[in-house]
């Protein structure tokens, strides 16, 4: 199936062939019923009524190599196996300091992410606090970080959130009138 005429064939070599001969029987044609071999009583080995064998006494099935897509390997696998042969697995100790390792690497990321795009929270908290030494000096760095911060404008996305929130918490049904000072929604 080419375009030319005198184009070889594509070769289908990851592909099954199809093969002449079946191991199925033609269609209408009945297969006759073959008798089954007497089982033989094992001859002692080398003499004559004894078939040729290609079995090894000392061959293991798992000692072949298993491979798989058909026989194939990668050779960048390959070389990649014999150039960075797999260390031994790791024991139980091993695991323990795999996983605080994570657990820090992913803690260090979610503060990161927290002192960039919820910079404000520091200086609301600093702002509450009755007057003191350590409040005072948290409100002063978060005003500078803060500032620095909104040049990049990275504060919007939290200040949009805060005023989808207000304006939820606002909202009233047809009829209703305005919140009175019980409600949470007055105290803004």
């Amino acid at each position: 199936m080419t375009n030319y005429r005198d184009e070889p064939p594509i070769p289908l070599e990851p592909f099954p062939v199809h093969r002449a001969e079946s191991p199925f029987p033609p269609l209408g044609e009945s297969v006759a019923a073959e008798p089954l071999p007497e089982p033989e009583l094992a001859a002692e080995p080398g003499s004559e009524s004894d078939p040729p064998s290609d079995w090894i006494e000392k061959a293991d099935a798992h000692d072949l190599a298993v491979r798989h897509d058909a026989g194939r390997e990668n050779a960048l696998v390959a070389l990649g196996r014999f150039a960075f042969p797999p260390g031994p697995p790791p024991d139980d100790e091993g695991l323990a300091a795999r996983d605080r390792r994570w657990t820090s690497r992913m803690i260090m990321v979610a503060a990161a992410f927290l002192l960039v795009f919820n910079a404000v929270s520091p200086l609301n908290w600093a702002r509450q606090q009755p007057p003191g030494w350590v409040p005072e000096t948290v409100r002063q760095l978060s005003e500078v970080w803060v500032a620095r911060l909104s040049v990049f404008a990275v504060d919007q996305p939290r200040q949009g959130l805060r005023e989808m929130w207000d304006a939820a918490r606002e909202a009233r049904f047809i009829g209703q009138g305005e919140p009175d000072a019980s409600t949470p929604a007055a105290e803004s």
